[in-house]
């Protein structure tokens, strides 16, 4: 017998009535001891994950229209102004910071005054593409002895939507342009034979040559880290659900496949496919990721267009894309099937949602809530129960 979805998404929306109340003008980004943290401060308010929370407000009120959720979303959103005024704090996550705030905003109001945040992110996001090597530089300078000049990463590929959108608003192809070129590079650097991803990619940043990669927040050089994983899928999806453009999909189909072969029978994803048996780490933000990116293709295969006869870079009938629809779909319910078994607090008084998060593999702290484990694992609810604002 299947989930009952509907059931889920109400015990969410019950939560979360209880700790949007307690936590009005925080911005969390983990909890200790039940509590959330905030990261509205000064020193922290350009912190990447900083719209995640925003982005499940608006999620929650567009399935109630509850004032509540409304006006705590838009005053996290006017706290993030902050950010224009620190270049070190502006990097290549733009988009997870301004998609789930001032893009949902937009998206919902029409305001001027979330529009032009979004379109200042998109301008300073696409100020950091290099134009010798066709990419989107991660993070700035870390004051430390490496040079990050020419390095990119994976994750950057659900930043992209956050420019497609400013040259769909703006009738100006210059954004969507650099996203292409970026998403481009990222096909031909990242994503490997096996349809394994590579979390960071350097580059000579002068000649724009292909350097190297590096091992980042997976187990090791060569390795399968999983959230970079769902960045791939997800993302690759989005650019081809903005673009047309087929290589996306197959792109993203070929991650998924990857992706859905290894998901361990009990449906609980770890850090890193390749990761020791010993310790054991547990991501659900991976599991929560890959199952909103799962369910977008499921729901793009579903459309016949896709398959269309005589389009010369689609490589399946209309059969074979529905049962790849199907594989992708029951990939996403396994996985939120055992969040919601094994590792979801839906208890009112307690902060987080998933109990069992991690940033990285060789981080000291593992199995901690995060908040966009959280936030993910709501938009994929939403996705199974018709709730969603799209947001990317």
């Amino acid at each position: 017998m299947g989930k009952n979805w509907e059931e889920i998404a109400e015990k969410i929306i019950k939560k979360e009535r209880a700790v949007v109340e307690r936590n009005k003008g925080k911005i969390p980004y983990t909890a200790k001891n039940h509590v959330f943290d905030d990261r509205s401060d000064k020193k922290d308010i350009c912190w990447w994950t900083n719209g995640f929370y925003g982005g499940t407000l608006w999620q929650l009120y567009n399935a109630t229209k509850e004032e509540l959720f409304k006006d705590c979303a838009i005053e996290l959103e006017n706290k993030m102004d902050a950010c224009f005024m620190d270049y070190n704090g502006m990097d290549h996550d733009a988009g997870f910071r301004w998609l789930p705030t001032a893009v949902a905003n937009y998206r919902l109001f029409q305001g001027k005054e979330s529009k032009n945040r979004a379109l200042l992110a998109a301008a300073n996001l696409s100020g950091r593409f290099n134009l010798n090597g066709n990419f989107i530089r991660a993070w700035n300078d870390w004051g430390d002895d490496r040079d990050t000049t020419g390095w990119a990463i994976i994750d950057c590929m659900m930043n992209l939507p956050l420019l497609y959108w400013a040259s769909e608003e703006l009738g100006d192809p210059r954004f969507k342009a650099i996203a292409v070129a970026h998403a481009d590079t990222a096909m031909k650097n990242f994503i490997r034979e096996d349809g394994s991803v590579r979390h960071i990619v350097g580059f000579d940043p002068a000649t724009g040559e292909f350097d190297r990669d590096y091992g980042g927040q997976g187990y090791s050089e060569g390795s399968s880290w999983t959230r970079g994983q769902t960045w791939a899928l997800y993302g690759f999806t989005l650019s081809y659900i903005h673009t047309g453009d087929k290589k996306y999909l197959e792109t993203a189909i070929k991650v998924a496949d990857r992706f859905a072969e290894r998901i361990p029978e009990n449906g609980l994803i770890p850090v890193d496919f390749d990761q020791p048996k010993e310790p054991y780490y547990i991501d659900s933000t991976a599991a929560a990721i890959a199952s909103c990116g799962f369910i977008t293709l499921a729901k793009v295969l579903e459309d016949p267009e896709v398959c269309k006869s005589g389009n010369a870079t689609c490589r399946m009938n209309n059969s074979e894309a529905t049962m790849l629809s199907e594989k992708y779909m029951a990939a996403a319910e396994k996985m939120l099937s055992a969040l919601d078994e094994i590792d979801c607090d839906y208890d009112p008084s307690h902060d987080e949602l998933l109990t069992r998060c991690s940033a990285s593999y060789h981080d000291k702290e593992h199995e901690f809530p995060i908040i966009y484990g959280d936030y993910y694992y709501i938009e994929a609810i939403w996705k199974l129960t018709g709730r969603e604002l799209f947001i990317w």
